[in-house]
Formats: C-alpha cells, structure tokens, sequence
C-alpha cells in the first residue's frame, strides 16, 4: 500500500476545501487499496461545528460500505485529529491512521486544540461549560438496553 499516495489524495482535498469554501482539513478511507470515504472541513459551510474532515470520512465509509465500523480500513487525514474526531476515529476503529501536519502546526494557523485537551482533564466543576448531574432512578433506556435480545452490540 502506497500511504505517501493516499497522504498526497487526503492533501489535495484539503488544498481544494480552502479554495472552494472550508477549512484546510481533508481525510479519506481507504479499504484494500479502494477509497471507500472521503470528507473535507465543512464546519462553516454547513454551520456544523461536527462537520470535521474525518468525522465525514468516516460517515462516507461507513454509508458507502454498510457498517458502523472500519476496522478493516486505514484513515488518512491532512492533519493530526482534534479530540473529537480522535473519539469518532476510536469509534469507528480502523486499524490505523497516518495523518500529514500536527497539532501544532494546526495551533499555528489558528486551529488550537489545546484548551480542549485542558478542559478534558478538568474535573467537572472546574470546566468553563458547566457539566451538571441530574441524579434520576429512571433507568429506562439502560435497562431496556440490558434486557434487548436483538441488540447489536459495538
């Protein structure tokens, strides 16, 4: 497998993203040697903050190829993943991922995560968006869960 090429195709889309309308961010999944999904950074375009690259990569794939899970695909994206799309991608769980710039580089050009990874390892009372619990005995949804015989588990 050829991940430069892939790199090169995922760039490329980033590339034509900021010449169209959205953001330098492109990613594309890849299933024995076939793209199978690509998305690109369409957060202000669909005024969707989810709208990142890989999280549309990995709906593409997952629609295109009927499954919830890639874990026979490799992702390739222009650029280290946020903390959200790092949890879509472990989701998703494909069995590998090359990405192009980094986080820092990101942070450069205006695209700063960090806050995020600070606000992830705060304690709840501590966030800048309150978290509040609501403590319930109404379980419903969990036991129902529980009890479905026809799930499908992930």
């Amino acid at each position: 497998m050829n991940h430069e090429q892939y790199m090169t195709q995922a760039i490329d889309l980033a590339y034509e993203n900021v010449i169209k309308d959205g953001g330098p961010f492109a990613a594309i999944v890849v299933k024995d040697e076939v793209i199978v999904g690509q998305g690109v950074n369409l957060v202000t375009k669909n005024n969707d903050p989810t709208a990142h690259a890989e999280v549309m990569a990995i709906r593409d794939a997952c629609k295109n190829l009927g499954t919830f899970q890639l874990d026979q695909c490799i992702l390739y994206t222009s650029c280290e993943p946020c903390p959200m799309c790092l949890g879509a991608i472990y989701w998703a769980r494909p069995k590998a991922v090359y990405y192009a710039m980094n986080k820092h580089e990101a942070a450069q050009i205006g695209f700063d995560d960090a806050f995020i990874y600070e606000e992830i390892a705060q304690v709840k009372e501590k966030r800048k968006i309150p978290f509040i619990h609501i403590k319930t005995d109404d379980k419903r949804p969990f036991v129902g869960w529980k009890n479905k015989e026809d799930k499908i588990e992930y």
